[in-house]
């Protein structure tokens, strides 16, 4: 993956600094041209200067003086001819000219023979015009550059200097640009390459990580994490949602050993009872006097493993995705009523007091009427359990801000505060140090995943005596007309 990038990248360099490149050929290319073509005409100025100023006449014959000026003019001549191979002409207003022909004829022919054309004259007569040129013309086929300058004396043009040279001494040899080119396009890409090189490793580093992590994960081992540390902001957020989410597998992944051990814990104590008792009948370890008082232990046995099925059946149906709730308006007092005279029997033979605080009454609620009357009944079925005979219990319904608050005390011998936080674990059972046995531990994982279905909450409420539990609902569009009284909560 890293080498593909890579790969990818410094081709793109490469042909990006190939453009450039291109681009920087053409511009020095030009930058060349004008240098030189700037060059020859600086040339003409000083002929035109030199000549202007020779006091003799108004132009100095090339080969007829021997003053200092006309010394200074040869030499320059020579100089332009040996740098550029140029031809120089010079001619005044009366006709006079001079040139170095003769030295164009001996060393160049070619080229001597091609200076008496039309665009040489046509030249010519704009310089006299006092327009300084600079022409790029084809001549017998072959490009050439001209230079013209006017010479003058006050405001007076008293005549023209003229430079003509071969266009590939001044547009030069364009193979001369490419090696220092490609040297520079293999520098660039060179260095670009080892930038890219570390900065990649740097930015891959931590999808690498995060990769060696995935996979580790893949094998089973959840305590992987990948550092957070000096990255960018987005690989750092990426990193701890990585981090956020390992953690939460790995806790699924321990809440689900520990519910496979508990189920085989829960499935195995009653089952090993049942299969005891019944052998030792069988074998007549147990005499048959004993047998009716085994059986009834074996038949509450079988109705706690028949309760944990039943719960865990239970819990597996409301965890379904597809899982629905059956939406409908009812009296949440008349519910709670009902519920408490379902087990009117169990009050009655542990004698304790049902008191019913229902402010509104009646209530109308917007929820899944079975499924709150589970709620209902675990909550109110603990109650009974861990409050002792003649205990008490209060059931009360009250209306806060926009919702309606059930909640379900007792006086009985409450939770202690090192196991409030795990109330709601499945199989947690705060009592088994003292009433082992007395439940599956699921009821109010139930409760809590029902009211999360119902978009509601159920929490366990600060007490100083027993336990209390309170949980939330939609109050139905009938709650309008019923009477009712904000509380705190």
């Amino acid at each position: 993956m890293f080498a593909r990038i890579m790969a990818v990248v410094l081709t793109v360099i490469l042909v990006l600094t190939l453009a450039f490149a291109a681009v920087a050929a053409v511009t020095l290319r030009n930058q060349q041209i004008n240098g030189k073509l700037e060059t020859l005409t600086r040339q003409a100025r000083e002929i035109a200067y030199l000549a202007s100023q020779n006091e003799a006449s108004s132009m100095a014959l090339y080969f007829g003086f021997e003053d200092d000026i006309q010394k200074y003019i040869d030499w320059k001549a020579r100089t332009v001819w040996d740098e550029y191979g140029a031809y120089i002409l010079v001619v005044d207003r009366m006709g006079r000219v001079m040139d170095n022909l003769s030295q164009a004829m001996n060393e160049d022919p070619d080229f001597a023979a091609s200076l008496n054309g039309e665009e040489l004259s046509e030249a010519m007569t704009r310089v006299l015009g006092g327009e300084e040129v600079s022409v790029r013309v084809l001549v017998n086929g072959s490009p050439t550059f001209t230079v013209g300058v006017p010479f003058v004396r006050g405001d007076k043009v008293l005549g023209a200097v003229l430079i003509r040279t071969r266009a590939q001494v001044v547009e030069g040899d364009i193979s001369s640009l490419i090696l220092p080119l490609i040297i520079l396009v293999l520098l660039l890409t060179l260095f670009a390459g080892v930038a890219i090189f570390f900065a990649m490793r740097s930015l891959m580093r931590p999808m690498q990580n995060l990769t060696r992590a995935a996979r580790a994960i893949s094998d089973g081992d959840f305590t992987v994490r990948v550092p957070t540390e000096k990255q960018t902001r987005e690989i750092t957020e990426l990193s701890r949602a990585f981090n956020t989410m390992t953690e939460q597998i790995q806790g699924n992944d321990e809440n689900r050993r520990e519910f496979v051990a508990n189920v085989s814990h829960e499935l195995r104590s009653p089952i090993t009872s049942i299969s005891g008792f019944i052998n030792g009948m069988l074998d007549g370890t147990i005499p048959e006097e004993e047998h009716r008082r085994y059986m009834e232990i074996v038949a509450g046995e079988t109705r706690r493993l028949t309760r944990l099925i039943q719960d865990l059946l239970a819990l597996s149906r409301l965890e379904k995705d597809d899982a629905a709730l059956s939406m409908s308006e009812f009296d949440i007092c008349e519910l709670l009523r009902q519920t408490v005279i379902r087990r009117v029997q169990d009050l009655e033979g542990k004698q304790m007091d049902v008191e019913c605080l229902f402010d509104p009454d009646p209530c109308p609620v917007y929820a899944d009427r079975d499924r709150i009357v589970q709620v209902a009944v675990n909550l109110l079925d603990n109650a009974i359990k861990f409050t002792p005979e003649k205990g008490r219990i209060v059931l009360s319904v009250s209306r806060t801000g926009q919702k309606v608050r059930v909640e379900v005390r007792d006086n009985g011998i409450g939770i202690a505060r090192e196991d409030r936080d795990r109330v709601f674990e499945r199989f947690f059972t705060a009592d088994r140090a003292h009433t082992a046995g007395k439940g599956t531990g699921l009821g109010l994982s139930i409760c809590q995943r029902i009211m999360q279905m119902h978009g509601e909450s159920i929490q366990l409420l600060d007490t100083q005596e027993g336990a209390a539990f309170a949980f939330t609902l939609k109050p139905g569009k009938g709650e309008k007309h019923a009477r009712y009284t904000d509380t705190a909560s």
